[in-house]
């Protein structure tokens, strides 16, 4: 269905809401999936997820029409594969870019994608993609956030939420609007070659860049200095030993 709140060329344009769904993500892929194609930029959006997943397999806690739980489709076959990671980088940036407004300079981008206010989780990213020889034929872009939850459970980790921070509730229809007029921005400049832009602009968001703080890898503990992402998307962590580099699976930040 048509929603006249989004504002961006495509992002939105085509917005879905259901009441309740396991997953937004596995919604879109059911979707996808049948005879009729979907335009780009089309957003599902649920009002209840029971059964969100965020990155490795973690679950994510949602309390009915609180929060955002949406999945956003994309067609990024101008993207090579080996640049995919630059896709996290604008959907990261576009979240924060929406958030920062509201939230201020505490607010910070937890690589690879998680959205942190101080030390606490305010939201995490999953992107799934369909692959065709070495390009990105489709993105299915999952994005969980705490808008309006006052309280978790006591499995959430370290969630927080908007509502905990600022003390009031949110639309949550107008932050998605945002949400996705950001997320087409940076998406555009991918498109349009700015790679530099993008990569640079996520790093200067990174949570913890240039501090030193305490990591685990390989089950041991380490002091390090976060101090680049490489392009393809590992984190470059320096110690007294020297730089070194991450996957995802590989390093884990001591920051509860």
């Amino acid at each position: 269905m048509q929603n006249n709140i989004f504002s961006g060329l495509f992002v939105g344009q085509n917005l879905v809401t259901i009441k309740e769904v396991d997953s937004t993500n596995i919604f879109l892929k059911t979707l996808l999936s049948n005879s009729k194609p979907l335009p780009e930029g089309t957003v599902i959006m649920a009002e209840s997820q029971y059964a969100g997943r965020g990155q490795q397999q973690n679950k994510w806690h949602s309390d009915p029409g609180k929060n955002l739980t949406f999945s956003i489709l994309l067609t990024p076959s101008f993207l090579p594969v080996s640049k995919q990671f630059d896709l996290t980088r604008v959907v990261s940036l576009g979240v924060y870019e929406a958030l920062k407004p509201i939230l201020g300079d505490k607010l910070k981008i937890k690589w690879p994608n998680d959205i942190y206010y101080e030390d606490r989780k305010l939201g995490g990213i999953l992107i799934e993609t369909n692959l065709q020889s070495d390009k990105i034929k489709s993105a299915i872009i999952g994005i969980g956030l705490n808008i309006n939850q006052e309280n978790f459970e006591p499995g959430a980790g370290n969630a927080i939420s908007v509502k905990q921070i600022l003390h009031k509730d949110y639309d949550l229809r107008a932050l998605l609007s945002e949400i996705c007029g950001h997320i087409e921005a940076y998406y555009l400049n991918l498109k349009a070659g700015k790679f530099s832009f993008v990569r640079n602009t996520y790093l200067n968001r990174l949570y913890w860049l240039n501090e030193a703080k305490d990591f685990r890898s390989n089950g041991e503990v380490f002091k390090g200095t976060i101090i680049n992402v490489k392009d393809e998307g590992l984190l470059v962590v320096e110690n007294n030993s020297g730089q070194h580099e991450f996957s995802l699976k590989q390093i884990e930040f001591l920051n509860k």
